[in-house]
């Protein structure tokens, strides 16, 4: 089997997709697990920066991109976040994809996909995740959400050296 050809991305994704994937580096080195997202309007406005933070804070749910819905959500309404841009620096896992529904986000770009991450993350059920992809919760909605990734994959990836319990 053949690997599939990244999606080619513009300048303007490519810059917020790196900056998702710096802010997996920052959570890292706050001793989080590294995951990191930014959500954009539309007009190209930051609404929203996140990485995972769920060591610092003991909260299971605070992954990068749910915690980056829950600072955009209140301030935007579901219009803007129907036009905005999710990026992830790893594909969303189920409770994000989730989350990414419930505001009514119009579109998601990652970095790493979650079989890849998988190679990372190893057998440990403490680091294991919902094998589901995020576009098979995105196919269920009733609202169409674009989801383009993996891109950057190597790239975000990197953070992810030693991150990880063998």
């Amino acid at each position: 089997m053949s690997a599939q050809a990244e999606p080619v991305l513009g300048d303007v994704d490519t810059g917020h997709l790196r900056r998702a994937i710096a802010l997996s580096a920052h959570g890292r080195s706050r001793g989080n697990r590294p995951f990191g997202a930014v959500i954009v309007a539309g007009d190209g406005a930051v609404l929203a920066e996140a990485w995972c933070n769920t060591t610092e804070t003991g909260d299971c749910t605070g992954h990068a991109e749910t915690t980056a819905v829950r600072l955009a959500s209140p301030q935007h309404g579901r219009e803007a976040l129907a036009r905005a841009t999710l990026y992830s620096s790893a594909e969303p896992c189920v409770m994000c994809a989730g989350a990414i529904f419930w505001a009514g986000i119009g579109r998601v770009v990652y970095g790493i996909d979650a079989v890849r991450l998988r190679h990372y993350r190893g057998e440990r059920l403490d680091q294991r995740d919902a094998e589901l992809s995020c576009r098979d919760v995105f196919a269920a909605a009733p609202i169409a959400i674009t989801c383009i990734g993996p891109v950057l994959a190597d790239e975000a990836a990197a953070v992810h050296e030693g991150a990880w319990k063998v």
